[in-house]
C-alpha cells in the first residue's frame, strides 16, 4: 500500500445478526441508526483513506441489554464473527473483544476466550455500563485481569444514564463526549490506573472534553484532590482522532497528550464515508511535524499492537 499506511483505532464492526437483534428491538447506537455493515466496505473505505489495518470493535449499546446469559451468548457470536474477518483479512484487520460488562463474571470468562482462543488485540468497554462507571470498584476484577495480561482498553461512549436532558439532540452530538469524561475521571479517581500500570487505555474521540477541560477537572481525577497527581494520571491515557481533527478540537488534543498518545481513528461506518472523509482531510491539512504525523498514523499504534509492526 502506498500512502501512510495508517491504522485505525476507531472503526466499527456490524455483523449483519447483531444489526438485525439491535433493530428488532428499536435500539440505535446514541441516535444514530445501526448501519449496514460489510468487510468488503471498510476495505474500500481503508484504502481512500490510507489505512492498512483497522481495528474493529461494536458501538453502543454492545451486548448487555438486561440479561447476563442473552449478553453472555451475544458476545461470544460477536467476537466469533469478528475473529474470523480478521482470520480472512490478518494483514488488514484486528478487533477488541466485546465484553459483557456489567456482568463481571461473564467478562471475565469471555476475556480468557478471547484473548486465549480467538486472538483479540484488546478490549471494547463502554465507558458506563447501564449506569456503571469505568472505576467503580465491582468492575476491579475484570480490570485486574486486564492488568494482568497488559491489555489494551478502547473505551467508547454510550447513552447517558438517566432522562432525556435535551429533546431532539441525539447523544452522539455531546452526551457521548460527555460519557467519556466521566469515565476518564472515573478511571483516574478510583485509582484504577494507579493499580493498572500495565493497563493501555484509548479514549473515543479525543477524550470528550478531557484534553480542552483538563485544568479544570485535573483536581477530580485525583482521589486527594491534587490537580498535578490528576493531571499525570489524564495524561495516562492515549486518545483517537475519529470525529476529533477539526481546527478547534485538534489543537486543543496536540497540546494536552503525550505526543505519542494520540491514535488515528475514523468512526466507520457510524460516521459515513463521506464525514470520514471530512475529518480526514482537515486532519491532513492541519500542519504538523513530519514525526509527529507519522506517530498519529501508525507508530503510536504499532507499539500498542506489536503484532502490527513492520518495517515501512
Amino acid at each position: 500500500m502506498s500512502g501512510p499506511r495508517r491504522i485505525d483505532v476507531h472503526h466499527h464492526i456490524v455483523p449483519p445478526s447483531y444489526a438485525q437483534w439491535l433493530r428488532d428491538r428499536g435500539l440505535a447506537a446514541g441516535g444514530l441508526p445501526i448501519p449496514d455493515w460489510s468487510a468488503e466496505a471498510s476495505l474500500e473505505l481503508m484504502d481512500e483513506r490510507g489505512v492498512e489495518t483497522a481495528i474493529l470493535s461494536v458501538s453502543t449499546p454492545g451486548v448487555h441489554l438486561g440479561d447476563n446469559a442473552e449478553a453472555r451468548a451475544r458476545a461470544r457470536e460477536l467476537n466469533e464473527f469478528a475473529a474470523k474477518v480478521v482470520h480472512d483479512h490478518p494483514a488488514r484487520f484486528g478487533f477488541f473483544a466485546t465484553l459483557t460488562l456489567p456482568d463481571v463474571d461473564g467478562a471475565l470468562a469471555e476475556l480468557a476466550y478471547a484473548f486465549d482462543t480467538l486472538r483479540a488485540e484488546g478490549v471494547v468497554l463502554l465507558a458506563n455500563s447501564r449506569g456503571v462507571y469505568l472505576g467503580d470498584p465491582r468492575f476491579d476484577p475484570l480490570f485486574d485481569e486486564l492488568n494482568r495480561r497488559e491489555a489494551v482498553v478502547f473505551v467508547h461512549p454510550s447513552t447517558l444514564p438517566g432522562p432525556e436532558a435535551l429533546a431532539g439532540v441525539p447523544a452522539f452530538v455531546a452526551d457521548f463526549l460527555l460519557d467519556t469524561t466521566r469515565a476518564a475521571i472515573g478511571l483516574a479517581r478510583s485509582g484504577t490506573l494507579d493499580r493498572c500500570p500495565d493497563l493501555e487505555v484509548i479514549l473515543s474521540h479525543a477524550g470528550g472534553f478531557v484534553p480542552y477541560a483538563a485544568y479544570r477537572i485535573a483536581i477530580a481525577a485525583s482521589a486527594a484532590g491534587n490537580p498535578l497527581e490528576g493531571l499525570a494520571r489524564l495524561k495516562r491515557f492515549y486518545f483517537d482522532t475519529a470525529l476529533s481533527s477539526s481546527p478547534t478540537a485538534l489543537p486543543s488534543l496536540l497540546a494536552f497528550a503525550e505526543p505519542d498518545h494520540v491514535v488515528f481513528g475514523s468512526d466507520f461506518p457510524y460516521a459515513p464515508a463521506g464525514v470520514v472523509a471530512v475529518f480526514s482531510g482537515l486532519y491532513e491539512k492541519f500542519p504538523l511535524p513530519e514525526a509527529q504525523r507519522a506517530s498519529i498514523d501508525r507508530s503510536a499504534a504499532e507499539r500498542l499492537f506489536p503484532r502490527l509492526q513492520g518495517d515501512r
